[in-house]
C-alpha cells in the first residue's frame, strides 16, 4: 500500500463518516454511490456489485472504484463491512411493507377501513422500535445542549415536515425562549431571517425530497453564524454539512404514505429533555424560618 493509500475503515460507522467528511470533493458518480451506501446500508450485504451499480444509475466499475477510494481492495472487502450489522440494520418493517404491497399487486380489493388502520398502525410500531435502535444518542444529546445554551430559537421546516415545525414552535413557547418560527407564507422567508444573530440556534427538518427552501435557509443562517440543529434522513443531505449536530430519523411507508410517527416523538423528546434541564436551575422559594 503506499503512503498516499487511504487506510480503509474497520466498521461500517466508520466508512460512513469517511462519506460524510470527504463527499463534498467525490465526483457525482462516487455522490451518487455513498448517498446509497448511507442510506441503504442494511442491503449492502447481500447485494451483489450488478445490483448496487443498477440501483445508483452507474456502471460496476464506478462501484469499485468508490471502494478502493476509501481503502478497499474492491466491493468484496467494502462489503463485508456490512454483512455482520445486517440484522441490525435491516428495518424491521420491510417484510411487513413488503407483504403489504404484495397484497395491492395481487389486486387484494377487499381492504377494509380497519385493515388500513391497523396497517398505519403496524408501521408506525415498527418504525419507532428501529428508531429505539439506531437513535444516536451523543447527536441528541448535543442538540438539548444547543437549546439549553441558546437564547433564541429558530424553527425551519416546510411541506410534510411543516406540522412537525409547528409543534415544536407551541412546545417551545413554554419555555423563556425565544422562538422564531419561519413559515415561509408568502414566499417571504428571506425576510422573516433578517432578525437573526450570530449565536442563534436554528432547528431545521427535511427529508428526501429535501424541501429546496429549507436547503437555502440553512445555508443562509449557518453563513450569519447560526448553529445548526438538523433533523434529516441521511448524513449526506444537503442540510447536514452546515449543521452542528444531525439527527437522523428514518420513518416508514404504508401504502405509498410516510409517517411521521417517528420525527414527532424525537421533536417531543428534544422539548421534553429541554424542559427538564431547564427546569433543573429552577430554585422554588423556600418560606423563612420562624
Amino acid at each position: 500500500m503506499s503512503p498516499t493509500t487511504p487506510t480503509a475503515p474497520d466498521s461500517e460507522e466508520a466508512l460512513i463518516a469517511a462519506i460524510a467528511a470527504g463527499y463534498a470533493s467525490l465526483s457525482r458518480q462516487l455522490k451518487q454511490i455513498g448517498t446509497y451506501v448511507e442510506q441503504h446500508r442494511g442491503q449492502l450485504g447481500i447485494q451483489s456489485i450488478q445490483q448496487v451499480a443498477e440501483q445508483c444509475e452507474v456502471q460496476p466499475s464506478a462501484v469499485i472504484r468508490f471502494a478502493k477510494h476509501f481503502g478497499f481492495t474492491g466491493f468484496t472487502e467494502m462489503q463485508k463491512l456490512f454483512r455482520d450489522g445486517l440484522a441490525r440494520h435491516i428495518s424491521p418493517s420491510r417484510d411487513y411493507q413488503s407483504r403489504i404491497r404484495s397484497a395491492i399487486e395481487s389486486e387484494a380489493k377487499d381492504l377494509t377501513g380497519a385493515d388500513i388502520v391497523h396497517a398505519v398502525i403496524g408501521g408506525g410500531i415498527a418504525g419507532m422500535e428501529e428508531l429505539q435502535s439506531s437513535l444516536q444518542e451523543p447527536a441528541f444529546e448535543e442538540a438539548v445542549d444547543l437549546l439549553f445554551h441558546a437564547d433564541t430559537v429558530w424553527l425551519m421546516a416546510s411541506r410534510r415536515s411543516f406540522a412537525i415545525s409547528t409543534y415544536l414552535a407551541y412546545a417551545l413557547q413554554h419555555t423563556d425562549k425565544r422562538v422564531q418560527h419561519i413559515t415561509a407564507l408568502g414566499n417571504m422567508q428571506d425576510g422573516q431571517l433578517r432578525g437573526l444573530r450570530p449565536g442563534d440556534v436554528m432547528v431545521a427538518i427535511s427529508f428526501a425530497p429535501y424541501a429546496a427552501e429549507t436547503e437555502s435557509i440553512v445555508a443562509d443562517a449557518h453563513a450569519r453564524g447560526a448553529r445548526i440543529i438538523c433533523i434529516t434522513d441521511s448524513s449526506l443531505s444537503p442540510m447536514a454539512r452546515f449543521a452542528q449536530t444531525s439527527i437522523l430519523v428514518n420513518e416508514t411507508s404504508v401504502f405509498g404514505f410516510r409517517a411521521l410517527t417517528n420525527t414527532m416523538a424525537v421533536v417531543q423528546s428534544l422539548f421534553m429533555a429541554l424542559a427538564y434541564r431547564l427546569e433543573l436551575q429552577y430554585e422554588p422559594t423556600r418560606p423563612r424560618a420562624s
